[in-house]
């Protein structure tokens, strides 16, 4: 009995955390964070329990693997990358400084930058998870992308003089 009960206690273990993930990531497409990479654990999770969910897991990796290559394809791409997380952390400093409300701000001081520390430290972590995957990105799949467009060039070449 106490067998069935652990295993129940991981099966709910696991797709409340796979569910979860599945819903930050949706959240994270458009909110600043990895949505793609958080959707494929959630669904890596939830594969593990449901068939249905396993059959999706193969074309959001190969969104994720396909978004990762195309985040380190140029170099303008990087620089922006890099400026979107210099941003972040400093948002993330300003909401923890919790700076004065500007004189434009219409509702009541207290409502300006709510969270303190808390929220500028998740803004924080959040570029650095950001900088992580730039990083990983550009060595694992920098090279990658040359080499597709080398590629095309050859295509491209190939064609035109065929």
């Amino acid at each position: 009995m106490a067998l069935h009960v652990g295993r129940r206690f991981k099966r709910v273990l696991i797709e409340g955390a796979g569910w979860l993930l599945v819903l930050l990531g949706i959240a994270a497409l458009v909110l600043p964070g990895p949505g793609l990479l958080a959707l494929f654990a959630g669904l890596a999770l939830l594969a593990t329990q449901y068939e249905w969910a396993e059959k999706r897991l193969e074309p959001v990796k190969r969104q994720a693997l396909r978004t990762a290559a195309d985040s380190v394809a140029s170099w303008p791409r990087i620089l922006m990358s890099a400026l979107g997380v210099a941003g972040l952390v400093a948002v993330g400093i300003t909401w923890g400084l919790r700076a004065d409300a500007p004189s434009w701000w219409p509702l009541s001081d207290s409502l300006w930058l709510p969270g303190g520390w808390g929220t500028g430290i998740s803004l924080i972590v959040s570029a650095a998870i950001a900088a992580g995957m730039i990083i990983y990105s550009y060595l694992n799949f920098r090279e990658i992308r040359e080499e597709e467009a080398e590629g095309d060039d050859v295509q491209a070449t190939s064609a035109t003089e065929g």
